[in-house]
This record gives C-alpha cells, structure tokens and sequence, in this order.
C-alpha cells in the first residue's frame, strides 16, 4: 500500500497509508504522541534497574527515539533492552524524508534516526552501552513463538481498530500479556471499552489517563 508523507500539527511529520485514510501517529502531534504515551505514561512509570521494552509496531522508529532521548537525558541510568515487531517496515528513503533528525539537538539522536533503520533484523544491536535495539520482521500474533525475556513495558502502538481490529481483540492481548512479567505495564493511544475489558478478564489493573492532545483518553493497563 502506498504511504506519503505529511505534516502533523506539533511541526514532526508522520506517513498516511492513503487507501485505508490511517496515519502512523496523530495528525495532531506525531512527537507530542509519542511522548505522552509511551514515555510521560509509559516508561517513566517504570523504575527497574532493567527495562525490556516490547513494542508493537515498530514503523517509523519514532518511539525508538523519544525513548533513548529520555534514556540520555537520565544519564544512561537503566540497562534498557527494545524489542520492535514490524510486519512491513517502511524504507530508508521514507525515513530520510520524515526528517526526525531535526526533532532531536543530541548529534547521537540525530544520527541515530536512520541508523536504526539500516540495522539488521533479527539480530541485537547495541546502539550505546546500556540500550540494546532487536528489530524482529514478523506478524504480532508470532509473538507467542519469540523467544523474549519477560517484558517490563509494552508499547501497543498498532494501527487502530477500524482498520486492523484483530489487533484489539482478545487473542492479541493474551499473546502479549503471556510475555510480561506480573507488575509490567502496557501502554497505548486507545481508550476503547471492549479493550479495556478485556484487559481487566486478562487480570490487568487498567487505569484511563488524559490522552495526548487530539485525543481525550489513552489507556495504562498493568499486569497484576
């Protein structure tokens, strides 16, 4: 499916899959997005000494970057281990255009927004001494077969449920809830009833929280 580039309202661009009209972040602030959800109620949450992150999908890596620019700004206190399921990465030219280099003054962030679309899949690359990047091409519901250590925080970043509602449905969240650890989090833009019960059959604490702007609502849902 064809993507093109667009501009969303916080300056930071996003790619917009035109036939099925569903962007990769909010229109409202693909930057502003990301760090609301997945590092202000997200990792920040968190205060392991280690931290396994496990992200469904990995698309533009732009959560990959907000993530390791909070992990330099707390002086590389945590030994953080990312692992990004993508089914149909989006390429390099597209991660060149979407300029995400600019939205990072740290010159290692700024090399590193397409430096971790040029490394290898399947394999573990440590892009600094205490943060480990394994991108895994796959389909999410294979998660069940991966091989991961038990996962502290999950970033659930898929496109939303009018275009692929499999992704919120039952048998999904029981595939990743069986890969955390008991107290891990997962964290996403959604704020959808059957979601929210469904994670409360699955034994979650679910809490709603203020969305990022654009969005009224978003969900923390952790694993009792």
């Amino acid at each position: 499916m064809k993507r093109e580039l667009i501009d969303t309202k916080d300056g930071s661009k996003t790619l917009l899959i035109k036939d099925l009209e569903e962007t990769y972040h909010s229109k409202h602030g693909a930057l502003q997005e990301a760090i609301h959800v997945f590092i202000k109620n997200g990792i920040n949450l968190i205060n392991d000494c280690e931290i396994n992150i496990l992200e469904l999908g990995f698309g533009t890596g732009l959560n990959v970057l907000v993530t390791f620019d909070e992990y330099l700004r707390n002086d590389k206190n945590h030994n953080i281990n990312y692992f990004g399921i993508e089914k149909y990465p989006i390429f390099l030219q597209e991660a060149a255009e979407l300029s995400y280099s600019e939205l990072f003054p740290n010159k290692i962030l700024k090399d590193l927004s397409l430096k971790i679309h040029e490394t290898e899949w399947e394999k573990p690359v440590k892009i600094d001494d205490n943060f480990t990047l394994t991108k895994i091409k796959d389909d999410f519901f294979n998660i069940k077969n991966l091989n991961l250590p038990l996962i502290d925080i999950v970033y659930f970043d898929c496109f939303g449920a009018r275009v692929q509602p499999d992704l919120w449905e039952q048998e999904i969240f029981e595939i990743v809830a069986s890969k955390m650890k008991t107290g891990g989090l997962l964290t996403t833009y959604a704020s959808k009833g059957s979601v929210r019960r469904i994670l409360k059959e699955l034994n979650f604490e679910v809490e709603k929280k203020q969305g990022p702007p654009g969005k009224r609502e978003m969900i923390n849902a952790w694993k009792k």
